[in-house]
């Protein structure tokens, strides 16, 4: 083994291990791939680059665009709608009928944008037929997965593959040449999932009585029953009066609070402003033992209030202001939503608004045109802010005028954390004194000495003197919390709350969303789309508690309350898919016809062979944005940019695997093998690790690494390398094992309520059944033997 050999199978290994673990994004260890195979001097620089112009990845992106104009223009939609409607009731002909239109029209379009397009239709067609979606769902995936089979354009992996062969001067795929062993291969799909897969699929949703948009009851799958509950404002209550942003229930008991009712009226998914009056029967979410939980707060002793900031923030530490002016990109946002302390690396101790100072509870107050912020922190961060686009008029403050503007020694006091309370122990994050004091913590006096900026990771030892924003007489709301009365008995039915305008729907993340990684707090939600998140449905599991912090993720699903005007708006925002036809995205259906001539154009003469692809495909998805099909703004958010990157960074890692001889290396390891069963045996050894592969890397990055291992093992044995190819490519594209092998699969994984295992009993089984097709069909359709 040489160095070469060795350096490329290290950065091969590392490569892995960052992709199967995603440590890092996957699109980053690519790059950094394509940095070391460069740096190491195993490829040229120019060839470390030569990915991003490779025919392949400029195919992949343009057909996202393509595939985006029928999206935009409403040709989905037609024939998924139209092929519905002929499926009837019965469950075997359903899932035939959603697996067949689903291949079908993944064949020419983004399989995950497919999937995205029938779940709303599929999910109707589940409640009019009383079904549980769950044995819809997973047959709608698996279909578009089957459906990218049959074309060159229908997977990444049949256009890297193609690109493959042209690059190694050998004849390569044409348009078609998948067809026939890939509508074989889907046909057998098909078939499993009707006759046997869907015995295996769960029953995890129960139909039940109507609800204003649809028949499912998601009380029993989400187990609200669990965290709905009644309590009443008493008559001498300090909270009457007071708005549900200013008792921030959310923020000191995690409630979700989705209804109030007054009399014989009742207000559901209630604003923020809105007020609490005596006698309020509120039907809120969480925990009953939170409220109880309140009581060991009061063993904060608080010793002195009017404390001076000078007495914590000395040293390094500055005070400066800034404007916000009117062209500002952080106008609107939160100072939570903008995380502005790790941004920044500086505390906002106040906002004056029309010259007046705000002190508390600032995290969740939008910011306006006009604003002053005042800042702490070091000198270095507030002069780093100063040049930072967005902010202007920049200046640092005396003590003097500090106090003269902002009066800051009336709301600070000093608690201190007695060993017995809850802070104790805990980190300032954990303890969640932010959120139940509606106040920051400014500094830490600890043996007298100050700790000032303290990070979220700072653990508070008993003894601790916190120097915190508020006053004594805020901490009222806390007491007017605890006097809450809890109404015990029957948990209320969220059904019956739900009538006239007002809809019970889940929604999910769409592919091509900028949310993932966000929290519902640091995107306001609640404030920007007026409906409340009711659950959380991730990974099997529901969540239904302090919802608001937990990240989001592809694949989690939102059970959602809230007027049906607003989760119709919900349904035409980009980042969400609202699993209700009656919230369905508009469309340009005047443009339809465009969008389908345009395709066939494209089409046509790559079929013919006049134009090689990636040149027909970028035409047309040039003309798709000049003649309206889709803005470019929409083009942008439809390509993949995860897998762009993905198989582009990995590209010049195939190329050094060909060019060290380090594929030869391995190809000698897979004949040595397998090689004794003869040309059989070694097609069923590459399907069988691709197949296994496809569980933990991506698939097109998979491909990538795969294609020189297949060249060289067909050259040592004098093999044709197309059908070895094509089985690579097939067993890649067919990743049914995990919901983590494909973006499709992780789609449909929030609103089917599916498990890790459901995946790997359904999905591995028909991988068994995919794997003796291809064993059967591709030495017929595509000889081993040359």
């Amino acid at each position: 083994m040489t160095l070469d050999i060795a350096l490329v199978l290290s950065i091969l290994t590392i490569s892995v291990i960052f992709l199967v673990t995603e440590k890092i994004p996957m699109e980053v260890t690519a790059l950094l791939t394509l940095g070391a195979v460069a740096l190491t001097g195993l490829v040229s620089p120019a060839d470390a680059l030569s990915g991003f112009s490779n025919p392949a990845v400029v195919t992949i992106w343009a057909v996202f665009i393509l595939s985006g104009g029928l999206t935009r223009t409403g040709v989905a939609n037609v024939i998924g709608n139209f092929v519905m409607r002929l499926a009837g009731k019965r469950e075997a002909t359903l899932i035939m009928v959603i697996m067949t239109t689903a291949g079908v029209m993944s064949a020419i379009m983004n399989n995950v944008a497919v999937a995205a397009l029938m779940l709303p239709v599929v999910m109707d067609i589940a409640r009019h037929t009383r079904r549980p979606p769950s044995r819809l769902l997973m047959p709608l995936a698996y279909g578009c997965l089957l459906g990218g089979l049959t074309t060159q354009i229908g997977t990444p992996p049949n256009i890297l593959v193609s690109e493959a062969l042209d690059h190694e001067g050998l004849r390569s795929f044409g348009f078609f040449d998948f067809t026939p062993v890939g509508l074989i291969v889907m046909a057998a799909g098909i078939l499993f999932m009707m006759f046997i897969g869907r015995h295996l699929l769960p029953k995890r949703d129960v139909a039940g009585e109507e609800s204003a948009v649809g028949k499912v009851s998601h009380q029993v799958r989400y187990d609200l029953e669990e965290r709905l509950f009644h309590v009443r404002v008493p008559p001498d209550s300090v909270l009457i009066n007071k708005s549900l942003a200013e008792v921030r229930m959310g923020s000191i008991l995690g409630w979700n609070v989705i209804g109030i009712t007054r009399g014989d009226h009742t207000l559901l998914a209630p604003a923020p402003s809105d007020r609490l009056l005596a006698g309020d029967l509120l039907t809120v979410e969480g925990r009953v033992g939170a409220i109880r939980e309140l009581a060991n707060w009061h063993k904060l002793i608080i010793e002195d209030e009017g404390i001076e900031l000078q007495e914590v923030y000395t040293g390094e530490l500055r005070i400066g202001e800034v404007l916000l002016p009117a062209d500002s990109r952080f106008v609107g946002k939160t100072l939570n939503g903008l995380n502005f302390r790790k941004r920044f690396g500086l505390n906002v101790l106040a906002i004056r608004r029309n010259n007046k100072a705000m002190r508390i509870n600032l995290a969740d107050e939008r910011l306006q045109t006009g604003d002053f912020l005042l800042l702490a922190g070091q000198e270095n961060f507030l002069r780093e802010l100063a040049d930072t686009a967005g902010f202007e008029q920049f200046h640092l403050l005396d003590w003097g005028a500090l106090e003269k503007v902002y009066h800051l020694h009336q709301t600070l006091m000093v608690m201190r954390v007695p060993e017995d309370s809850p802070p104790a122990g805990r980190t300032l994050k954990e303890s969640r004194l932010s959120e139940v004091l509606g106040s920051r913590v400014l500094g830490i006096l600890r043996n007298d000495q100050p700790l000032v900026l303290p990070e979220p990771e700072e653990v508070l030892n008993a003894g601790d003197r916190l120097v915190v924003e508020g006053r004594a007489r805020d901490l009222t709301i806390l007491r007017g919390l605890e006097k809450l009365e809890i109404k015990h008995g029957a948990s209320p039915d969220i059904r019956q709350l739900v009538s006239g305008n007002f809809g019970l729907v889940e929604a999910i993340l769409s592919p091509q969303t900028t949310l993932e990684g966000q929290t519902l707090r640091r995107i306001n939600f609640r404030e920007k789309f007026g409906v409340n998140v009711l659950a959380l449905w991730r990974k099997g599991h529901a969540y239904r508690s302090d919802l608001r912090d937990m990240e989001l993720r592809l694949g989690d699903a939102l059970l959602l309350l809230g007027p049906l005007g607003k989760l119709r708006m919900l349904g035409q925002e980009p980042d969400f898919i609202v699993l209700s036809e009656m919230a369905r995205e508009e469309v340009r259906r005047e443009k339809m016809k465009i969008s389908v001539t345009l395709l066939i154009l494209v089409l046509a003469p790559v079929i013919m062979g006049w134009v090689p692809i990636y040149i027909a495909v970028v035409v047309g998805a040039a003309f798709m944005i000049l003649t309206g099909c889709l803005t470019m703004e929409e083009a942008y958010r439809q390509i993949e940019w995860k897998a762009v990157f993905l198989i582009a960074g990995m590209l010049p890692l195939g190329t050094a695997l060909d060019q060290t001889g380090a594929a030869k290396l391995i190809a000698a390891g897979v004949v040595s093998l397998v090689g004794p069963w003869g040309p059989n045996g070694v097609m069923f050894g590459l399907i069988a690790l691709t197949f296994a592969a496809t569980c933990f890397v991506p698939t097109a990055a998979l491909v990538v690494l795969m294609a020189p291992i297949v060249f060289s093992t067909s050259a040592s044995m004098g093999l044709s390398p197309h059908g070895l190819l094509m089985a690579v490519a097939m067993a890649a594209s067919a990743s049914f094992m995990t919901p983590v092998s494909h973006p499709a699969n992780t789609l449909i994984m929030g609103p089917g309520g599916y498990h890790f295992s459901d995946y790997f009993k359904v999905g591995g089984l028909l991988t068994l059944v995919i794997l003796g097709v291809l064993m059967l069909v591709l030495p017929i359709f595509w000889p081993l033997n040359p």
